[in-house]
Order: structure tokens, then sequence, then C-alpha cells
């Protein structure tokens, strides 16, 4: 986790790049901002300890397929949410992944059921993410999709401080210094 969290939290690099490709223009501060929060995400995603393992090549390009693939899909919603409807971007979206999730899971002879104690907690899991999902397609079509890319990828800070609050878990210095680069990007973010 300590290589695939921090590698993975850098997708936004993928809808920030083609936006700035495509023609945004985000103000001087607002861009500095912005490499800020995301240094700031992946710093604070980093973990203490780092063990070498056979794997780790096949999880570095894991995590780096990952990032790209998050990153095409961030790019591709906001782009929809602001070209049409957020929702018909989002109900697509969703029509899209549950298809090819479908068709993998047939492929592999995956079971489909859940069972009744895990229930709860898969809806639960399936309402935060189309919510959060909603709420950026929203976003972007109301700000600059660069900088609501950037925003948006700053899930590892609430996740580590999360596991600080509810699970009593220590804030190394790294992660610490981490969300508060992430915070300065963000104050950059919102006065650029």
């Amino acid at each position: 986790m300590s290589v695939v969290s921090p590698l993975a939290a850098c997708g936004a690099v993928v809808p920030f790049g083609i936006a700035i490709a495509t023609g945004e223009r985000p103000s001087p501060l607002a861009f500095c901002g912005a490499a800020a929060a995301l240094g700031g995400a992946v710093l604070a995603s980093v973990e203490e300890r780092r063990a070498d393992s056979p794997d780790r090549a096949r999880a570095v390009l894991l995590a780096l397929a990952a990032a790209v693939a998050l990153g095409l899909f961030v790019y591709f919603l906001g782009l929809g949410s602001r070209e049409g409807d957020a929702l018909s971007t989002l109900v697509g979206a969703r029509v899209g992944s549950l298809s090819f999730l479908l068709v993998a899971a047939l492929a592999s002879r995956a079971p489909l059921a859940i069972g009744r104690s895990s229930l709860v907690a898969v809806a639960a899991v399936g309402l935060a993410d189309v919510t959060a999902n909603a709420l950026f397609a929203f976003a972007s079509g109301h700000g600059l999709l660069a900088l609501v890319a950037v925003l948006g990828s700053l899930y590892p800070i609430a996740t580590v401080l999360l596991a600080h609050v509810l699970l009593g878990e220590r804030l190394t210095r790294p992660q610490q210094l981490g969300i508060g680069v992430a915070l300065a990007g963000i104050a950059a973010i919102a006065g650029g």
C-alpha cells in the first residue's frame, strides 16, 4: 500500500494535463495550488513502512494503470457533465461500468451473490461512490475541470484523517506535512 496508494493518487495528473492541453488556463496561483494540493495528497498517503516484495514491480505497474484509468474516467465524467447533463453522464458511466463488471464476472466465473451480512456495507459503498461521482460531475460543470479534478483527488487526505480520528492511527511527519501542503494548495486554488 505504501507504493500503490501514492501512485494511484496521482491519477489527477491525467485530467489536469488533458484539460490544460485542451485550453483551460487556471491562474498562476491556482496552478501552483493544484500542484501543491496534489503533491500534498501523495505525501499524505505515503506510509512509514516500506517492504520490498517480489511483486513490487507488478504492483507499481498495476497502480500506474489504475491511476491512468481513474484519471481518464474523471476527465470524461467531467467533460460529459460540462457538455451535457451531469446526471445523464453519471448514469451512462454506471451502465458502462456495470456492463464491464458483469462481462468480467461471467468470463472469470466469479460468484455474483452478495451475502446478507455484507449487503448493507456493499450498498453503503455504492451510494458513497455514486454520491461522490455526482458531486464531482456537478462541480466540473461549474468550474475548471483541471482544478476540480485535483480537488477531487484529495481523498487520501480524508482517508488518513479518518484513520487518525476513528481508528487512533498515528500521523507520521510526512503525512502531517502532506496534509499541510494540500491545505495550502486548496487555499491557493480558492484564491486563484
